[in-house]
């Protein structure tokens, strides 16, 4: 079972006669939303103007977004593909999700011995694009799907989005994992990734831990948006795992535009790290690939900052990637989505936000 974008696979069904075709076993898509990214440098553009003509992400109605995305994506295009000619000219996002792919195919087929599955990347703003995905899914001869966001923590701006494209593009029945913040599993992967970077570098006595998360407008969040709370969830399921004295901060980076986003921001972490005179320790707590934001943005220009500021070390734990703990997780809500055909489940596999965040994907109060 090898998972690849968009592939032909036969059909599940054998011939009973003249016509007739019967399904022989349940047959299931695993999709997988992520961001996704350019493959090229001619792809930026694009990528970049339906990255913004989303409505989760700018939200005035049509044609205005159309105008205002035509604007951003030429504005920020030459930026943008310097910053991707460091990576080789594209995102590693795809190749980093079908890795992810083939290592839960594997997992969860072990554990699963009378269902047939296979994994579909689903990109929001670049190919394979969900539509295709959905189509792909169809073909291989699915008989339903489990929709998992590669997103840990849900936003409206992020898994909703995905989850909204693939509604529109997929009549197969769904089941939903909407978020998985704090799983014992997903903690613990983030916290072998954090002690190891450490050790590996010497063990540097009470370091200070930054969790560096995508930041949000904060006007996304005073609407019900339940992302801030998800990654302080996070903050504090990794650090239980961690030893008490480390100085922990949770932190946001990649701010767009000018209105107020939620803070403070990564770059402000490394400043106040210069101040005080002290080293850190960087994790990506929300992002489970490598991409522009973690190999660029936070292992060059932070990094560059750190260096200017005379940090005594600058050291950054990788991405989840395949790591088997984290593989291990998301086949436990694979697992579990299983038994509850048609439901959009948590970690848990109830609400677990609070009554503030009204955009939470299972609806309701806590």
């Amino acid at each position: 079972m090898s998972a690849v974008p968009l592939e032909d696979s036969p059909s599940p069904e054998s011939e009973k006669g003249p016509g007739l075709r019967v399904m022989t076993s349940r047959r299931v898509a695993i999709i997988l939303f992520n961001l996704g990214g350019p493959d090229k440098q001619v792809s930026v553009r694009p990528f970049l103007f339906n990255l913004f003509n989303d409505k989760a992400i700018i939200g005035l109605p049509q044609p205005f977004r159309f105008f205002i995305a035509q604007l951003i994506s030429r504005s920020r295009e030459k930026l943008a593909k310097a910053n991707y000619a460091l990576m080789g000219g594209g995102s590693p996002i795809l190749p980093e999700t079908l890795k992810q792919a083939d290592a839960l195919e594997q997992a969860i087929a072990k554990r699963v011995s009378n269902v047939t599955f296979k994994c579909f990347p689903a990109m929001r703003y670049w190919k394979p694009f969900t539509k295709d995905t959905a189509k792909a899914a169809e073909k291989w001869g699915a008989t339903d799907v489990i929709l998992l966001p590669l997103y840990p923590q849900f936003s409206s701006t992020t898994t909703a989005s995905s989850l909204n494209a693939w509604r529109i593009a997929s009549k197969l029945p769904a089941s939903t994992i909407c978020c998985y913040p704090a799983g014992a599993k997903f903690a613990q992967a983030h916290a072998d990734a954090i002690l190891k970077t450490w050790s590996e570098n010497g063990s540097p006595p009470s370091p200070r831990l930054l969790f560096s998360a995508h930041g949000l407008p904060q006007s996304v969040i005073a609407r019900g948006d339940p992302y801030q709370w998800q990654v302080e969830q996070s903050v504090a399921a990794v650090r239980k795992l961690l030893p008490p004295d480390w100085d922990i901060r949770t932190c946001y980076q990649s701010r767009v535009g000018p209105m107020k986003w939620i803070g403070p921001s990564t770059e402000e972490e490394i400043h106040q790290a210069g101040k005080d005179g002290v080293g850190v320790v960087l994790t990506p707590i929300a992002f489970v690939s490598e991409h522009v934001e973690t190999l660029v943005e936070l292992d060059l220009e932070y990094a560059q900052v750190a260096r200017g500021l005379g940090l005594p070390y600058y050291l950054r734990a990788p991405a989840l990637g395949a790591d088997p703990r984290f593989i291990d997780a998301l086949a436990d809500l694979v697992e579990r989505a299983l038994g509850a055909p048609g439901k959009v489940q948590s970690e848990s596999g109830e609400r677990i936000c609070p009554a503030v965040n009204g955009l939470c994907a299972q609806g309701g109060a806590r």
